[in-house]
């Protein structure tokens, strides 16, 4: 019996302590509220001859309201078609054991930015995503499996993977445990 319980304390130890380190870009509090944004963090890199895909999530705490930033890059030396968001954008997160939560478009409709750097075409997106209601539970418990985003002109499916080796940022991290690592540091 001390057997066990010992191992179930040392279990629910490590789940405790295998929580990142909140590690903000902005945080303040002032008269007119708070605000809490955590760095972003890559989620998912496409690198196929001249193309690049990257995309980027941050969380954030507006007086309360928890919401999910997402910011896609896309980088070629062709023309780069527009991705567009608007109300109707919906982000949905499959988790490893099965269940699918959906994320909610807040603001209003945005094509992005494009502009020319380092001879290549950039075309950058960002958007917030409201969570729903009860949903945190389950995204602090299982890791992410896929990504579908339905954009205002076509749904595109990212698959995340457990590990990844940026090419870009030349660093290692787990993208598919992007909310439990991160998701304690906006309630």
């Amino acid at each position: 019996m001390r057997i066990l319980l010992v191992l179930l304390f040392a279990f629910f130890s490590l789940q405790t302590f295998a929580q990142r380190k909140c590690e903000y870009t902005t945080e303040v509090k002032d008269s007119l509220g708070s605000l809490k944004t955590t760095k972003e963090v890559l989620l998912f890199e496409r690198i196929f001859g001249q193309n690049e895909q990257y995309l980027f999530f941050s969380l954030t705490n507006d007086n309360g309201t928890p919401y999910l930033t997402l910011q896609q890059v896309q980088k070629n030396n062709a023309f780069i078609k527009a991705t567009c968001i608007d109300a109707s954008t919906k982000m949905y997160v499959q988790l490893e054991n099965g269940k699918i939560i959906t994320l909610l478009h807040v603001q209003e409709e945005n094509c992005g930015n494009f502009f020319y750097n380092d001879n290549k075409n950039v075309r950058v997106l960002s958007a917030n995503f409201m969570f729903l209601k009860d949903s945190f539970k389950e995204l602090k418990e299982s890791p992410i499996s896929m990504i579908r985003i339905k954009y205002s002109t076509e749904t595109i499916d990212y698959r995340i993977k457990p590990e990844l080796q940026s090419e870009l940022l030349k660093e290692f991290n787990r993208p598919s445990n992007f909310f439990i690592d991160y998701l304690h540091c906006v309630e």
